[in-house]
């Protein structure tokens, strides 16, 4: 891979074009430039699942995503800070950055404890307890030396009641103080969050408060927990409206094509999901029609790429036939070719965006996306999430 400078912005983000509510701009940050709109491939552990430094680089990753809960229990913050931070244990010289484990404290209701202090966790691993409090979230996030960092808040799900949610968001809100008067790295951008559920006012609320901090950047969290595509639409366009122009905005947890475009056409800069490489580990590849089922027998003996005109290695290099053959037999090497393409075919979603906003033509790129692409049934996903979440002894959301 080629060698990044280290370089030091006064400024974290540029914005260059405007297409409607589309945002072309630049994320700068200490490992180098972010283009926008972007999406983050999850490296939960370090690791984006069955691909390497050079797998990451190639398919056009210009920032990762790293998470400091699942990091915290293993290896531990001390060897990671031992070993180069995570850019060097990882040998990914790029930008990365590292979620709080807010999610966490959602996803593994099972598992944990919130109070005003923090989340106390029961480790999934081997039922140990640790807290996490917003002063050692941040501590443990500057150890791990990403670019960029989020503080600790706190998410529940799209059916709460009023109350939770509002519980939430001052929750979260004096969270945020805490882990901005903790955050003491230079060179590292810690990135507010806006929580608020589908309640216009407490969204409105949140952001008032988050901004008033002063954030460099500015995260939407509390959607994509299962209100909906509509509902989430909605919500996201009312919460980039109240943001600042200049400053990044980063829709948590989002990585489906279709939401990409909309979430984009509603003035998304920044994204990221595990949903491109778990689907793909599944045998679900993208395509611009949809999504191709390549443990299907139709592509028994399909002897071209699993997508026309696709740039990426495996569609460069084998045949449909063959990664059929590889996901049938169950041969690892199925699990890495499948998330090489998924991948890449994000990655170049945000680029033709991007290009497309530049060039004044956004509208009709969105149009034509829709015009091809059929995504799965939203129920039927539902359902597929539900399974997900209990193979994983997660409850469902």
């Amino acid at each position: 891979m080629e060698i990044r400078p280290i370089i030091d912005h006064h400024k974290t983000f540029t914005l260059e074009a405007n297409d409607g509510g589309a945002r072309v701009g630049t994320l700068h940050t200490a490992h180098g430039d972010v283009p926008t709109p972007a999406f983050m491939p999850v490296a939960t552990q370090g690791s984006v699942k069955t691909l390497d430094s050079t797998d990451i680089d190639a398919v056009g990753t210009n920032i990762l995503l790293g998470n400091t809960y699942h990091l915290y229990l293993r290896p531990g913050v001390d060897l990671v800070e031992e070993i180069g931070g995570l850019h060097g244990f990882m040998v990914w010289d790029g930008p990365i950055l590292t979620d709080s484990g807010g999610f966490q404290g959602f996803s593994l209701e099972h598992l944990r404890r919130i109070d005003e202090d923090g989340i106390l966790f029961k480790s999934h691993l081997d039922g140990s307890m640790h807290k996490f409090t917003p002063e050692a979230t941040i501590q443990y996030e500057e150890r791990l030396g990403a670019d960029i960092i989020m503080p600790l808040d706190m998410c529940v799900s799209a059916d709460a009641e009023r109350h939770v949610v509002e519980e939430a968001v001052e929750r979260t809100n004096r969270w945020a103080v805490r882990c901005k008067e903790a955050h003491t790295r230079d060179g590292q951008h810690l990135f507010g969050i806006v929580q608020g559920g589908l309640y216009e006012d407490l969204r409105q609320r949140s952001a008032e408060f988050i901004m008033s901090l002063g954030f460099p950047g500015y995260a939407v969290g509390g959607l994509s927990v299962g209100e909906g595509k509509e509902r989430m639409y909605a919500m996201t366009g009312v919460t980039t409206e109240l943001l600042p122009s200049d400053a990044p905005r980063y829709l948590m947890g989002v990585g489906s094509p279709e939401d990409l475009v909309e979430s984009v056409a509603r003035g998304i800069d920044m994204f990221d999901c595990v949903l491109p490489t778990r689907i793909a580990r599944n045998g679900a590849l993208f395509s611009k029609q949809g999504r191709i089922n390549i443990v299907a027998a139709s592509h028994k003996r399909r002897d071209e790429p699993l997508e026309e005109g696709c740039d990426c290695y495996t569609c460069q290099t084998y045949s449909a036939a063959y990664v059929h053959h590889l996901f049938r037999a169950k041969e690892l090497l199925g699990f890495r070719l499948a998330t090489i393409h998924n991948l890449r075919f994000i990655l170049r979603l945000m680029e033709e965006m991007r290009q497309a906003i530049l060039e004044g033509r956004f509208k009709q790129y969105r149009a034509e996306f829709h015009g091809n692409f059929t995504p799965p049934d939203e129920l039927v996903r539902h359902v597929q999430r539900q399974k997900w979440l209990k193979s994983q002894g997660r409850p469902g959301v």
